[in-house]
């Protein structure tokens, strides 16, 4: 049973203030639940509100203090609400982690446009949105921002272009960021670059190969992303990698292009795609599953249990 709402004070003021987006689910999930402690007020966002609200009763039985808020990272307006809403139920955000992200799978031709255009309006434009609205949040004190990247975010494989693109954005973005911030020494910005995670995203995803993603192998948990993430918070670096096969795959892409471009694809439909077959979909893609109509959600008010 959830502890009855109480106003805030002293007592209850936490120490730490932590907004996670991309939270119901994989990695944002993950990184939730192992910084849920008392001292600790986690904001989590998401689009789906449900699995959200399933994650935040864990991280208050852990002792946190929660705020929940549907969020799609492409409504600029809606992202600044976010960080409003932390704000006044906390006086600021001292972290921010990164993780939503979208995909579709398929030839380039082949994905509907308004479907690719939208996964990596919500995989890179998203993540600009979040940066905007975080360094605006950490202005004049300590502030650290940490992006869910990848591996695809140094290398190109098929039927993957819409999530290429956009985490070789994000990548571009970070690097960026983080040479501006030497301007603003007490701002770090860190990327977390993971290759296959056995996290949702495969099956979620939009497909129109008649075939679901899968993590390809070797893939690690979304609990070991997130200690990768938690690294990066207590310890600000440039970049974090993590997965024993990501620097031979950089490796090789970069110094054996031909080689690379004539095994990538058959090793990607061996490892990367699930054998069953299913229709064609775009996933959640366009609305997150099960819950179409993302304007009307009520917000949840914060729980400070």
């Amino acid at each position: 049973m959830t502890s009855p709402r109480r106003p805030a004070g002293p007592a209850t003021r936490p120490t730490r203030v932590v907004l996670i987006t991309g939270a119901s689910s994989g990695i944002g999930r993950s990184v939730a639940l192992k910084l849920a402690e008392p001292g600790t007020a986690l904001v989590l966002a998401a689009r789906a509100l449900a699995p959200l609200e399933r994650v935040a009763r864990q991280c208050r039985a852990q002792g946190a203090q929660t705020l929940v808020r549907s969020v799609d990272v492409t409504d600029a307006g809606r992202v600044g609400e976010l960080f409003q809403a932390a704000e006044q139920a906390y006086t600021r955000v001292d972290e921010v982690v990164h993780c939503a992200a979208v995909l579709a799978y398929g030839r380039f031709e082949d994905v509907p446009a308004d479907v690719w255009e939208t996964a990596v309006n919500t995989t890179l434009g998203g993540s600009a949105k979040v940066a905007r609205a975080a360094l605006t949040s950490f202005a004049g004190r300590r502030g650290n921002l940490v992006f869910v990247g990848s591996v695809v975010g140094k290398i190109a494989v098929p039927t993957m272009s819409s999530y290429v693109t956009a985490k070789w954005g994000l990548h571009g973005l970070v690097r960026t960021l983080q040479i501006e911030a030497r301007t603003t020494p007490d701002i770090h910005i860190s990327l977390v670059s993971p290759g296959g995670v056995d996290t949702p995203i495969y099956r979620l995803a939009g497909t129109y190969l008649n075939r679901h993603g899968s993590p390809p192998p070797p893939a690690v948990t979304p609990d070991r992303v997130a200690d990768a993430v938690i690294s990066c918070l207590r310890q600000p670096r440039r970049e974090n990698n993590v997965g024993i096969a990501n620097p031979l795959i950089v490796l090789g892409f970069r110094l054996f292009p031909a080689l690379y471009d004539a095994l990538v694809t058959p090793l990607m439909t061996r490892f990367a795609l699930a054998s069953e077959t299913v229709a064609n979909t775009e996933g959640n893609v366009l609305h997150p599953l099960g819950q179409p109509d993302l304007h009307s959600l009520t917000p949840p008010d914060i729980d400070r249990s």
